[in-house]
């Protein structure tokens, strides 16, 4: 599944220098693509298919709710870039886990949704709610400790937008 693929580049790229940043962008940048053309190609087959196993918007919904993230990805890739970050901080590293830990639910949700196993996706679906609310905290508490401990206001812009970001991937969920 792409969503869970990016996000496991995602977590397991480290980024060491500004060329590692443009490889990384890069990369998130391909996944979104890839992500845009699979929404292109259910928007196709969900026009040739008579009958679906679930609502049409459902499918839709679902599929836009997982190239939502994606684009968040590569958004936060493409900032990180920017603003030549090549360090990530503590709190971007739990919101990237919990992004991920969000992922392969999704991935082991969908598996069962074509398996039309619809009671066992409940599971799946009360753990994602989870790393939501648990991602809300976070981004509560990371921007509250920006403005306590960061002094130089250029880099309170920068991380308030990365984790803001960030949230925005989590609510996407």
């Amino acid at each position: 599944m792409n969503l869970e693929e990016s996000a496991r580049y995602f977590v397991d790229f480290k980024i060491k220098n500004h060329d590692d940043l443009k490889e990384f962008s890069k990369v998130m940048k391909r996944y979104e693509k890839k992500g845009d053309a699979y929404i292109h190609e259910l928007i196709v087959a969900l026009n040739k298919t008579f009958i679906t196993p679930l609502e049409r918007e459902d499918i839709l919904a679902l599929a836009m709710k997982m190239d939502d993230v994606l684009d968040g990805f590569d958004e936060w890739a493409t900032r990180i870039g920017i603003y030549g970050l090549t360090h990530s901080d503590d709190y971007m590293i739990k919101f990237v886990d919990m992004l991920f830990e969000s992922t392969k639910e999704i991935a082991q949700a969908t598996t069962l949704l074509n398996k039309r196993k619809m009671l066992n996706i409940r599971n799946h679906v009360i753990k994602i709610n989870d790393y939501e609310s648990e991602c809300d905290e976070l981004l509560v508490e990371c921007i509250t400790n920006l403005f306590k401990s960061e002094k130089d206001p250029i880099k309170i812009i920068q991380y308030k937008e990365l984790y803001m970001n960030a949230g925005k991937c989590c609510g996407q969920l």
